[in-house]
């Protein structure tokens, strides 16, 4: 299938209108409304429901939009990394890094490699680890910052030098933030926000030493500014790294470690026999080199 064939269906998609579709594209109606009828033959279904004013997408239009998106930006990025593949200087980078205290390493690496390849760009994906490695998968991602446990049959990996403690961000004014810490016995039956991942939420009914099915989960966050809010509505607990609540902030909130105390490491990953353009190689050697020098 011609990738242009995509392109116009998403312009259609994204303005509604097949005439003002064909003006962004710089392409005339009638061609445009002929290629779309072609994509409609070969996918063997109605893509779209042709009004007077506008169109709107069928059920199978809508799936296609989204399978159309993820491959026209992969077709995207691949054809500029085969650009950039012979020149060392320059390119564009795509790392995905989870919001820990491993996000304060991005700004001095990426201050340092700057300053050796100054024309090299970056995309920036925050999320956490389950959006990234789907991304990577994809690939989207050139790298992906994660936080352990991290399945290391599918990724090539090395360690980073940033650890992170888990706890619970809960309210200033509640009796458990006057603890050093909160206890296992503190915690089994008061409702809690967990991390969506899981193998994390398996990890943490380990640590309580129950089944993840015995804690009182009141909601799934993946990052966390939603779960803050409910914590500062006084809904629940959530349970958390302190990284990810420093970079955020809140000033009716507080972080409380869990004892005995539990921590997590970071790595930077990415995927399984993956090759490289240029600026790409040279980032991941630079990192490896500078966090070994840590």
């Amino acid at each position: 299938m011609d990738i242009r064939l995509l392109e116009y269906f998403l312009a259609v998609a994204k303005c509604g209108n097949i005439t003002r579709a064909a003006e962004q594209l710089h392409v005339t109606q009638p061609t445009i409304s002929r290629q779309l009828m072609e994509l409609e033959k070969a996918v063997g279904s109605p893509l779209l429901i042709r009004g007077k004013r506008r169109v709107t997408l069928t059920e199978a239009g809508v799936l296609l939009q989204q399978r159309a998106e993820e491959i026209v930006s992969l077709m995207e990025k691949t054809m500029r990394d085969i650009t950039d593949q012979d020149d060392l200087l320059g390119g564009t980078v795509t790392i995905g890094c989870v919001e820990t205290c491993v996000s304060r390493m991005l700004p001095k690496i990426l201050a340092g490699f700057s300053a050796r390849y100054p024309k090299v760009k970056y995309e920036l994906y925050s999320a956490d680890g389950d959006d990234i490695r789907e991304k990577l998968d994809r690939g989207d991602l050139d790298f992906g910052i994660l936080m352990e446990p991290v399945e290391a049959a599918k990724y090539d990996f090395f360690r980073l030098p940033y650890w992170e403690t888990w706890g619970i961000l809960m309210r200033k004014d509640d009796p458990l933030a006057r603890k050093a810490a909160v206890e296992r016995d503190d915690l089994l039956n008061i409702p809690l926000s967990l991390p969506r991942r899981e193998i994390v939420q398996d990890h943490i009914a380990g640590w309580f030493g129950v089944e993840r099915s015995q804690l009182n989960v009141f909601a799934e966050h993946n990052l966390l500014a939603n779960a803050a809010l409910l914590a500062e509505a006084g809904l629940c607990y959530v349970v958390c790294v302190g990284g990810s609540f420093e970079i955020r902030g809140g000033e009716n909130l507080c972080f409380v470690p869990l004892a005995p105390k539990r921590t997590s490491g970071h790595v930077l990953a990415w995927k399984n026999n993956r090759v490289f353009h240029s600026a790409a190689n040279r980032f991941k050697e630079f990192v490896q080199a500078a966090e070994q020098a840590e």
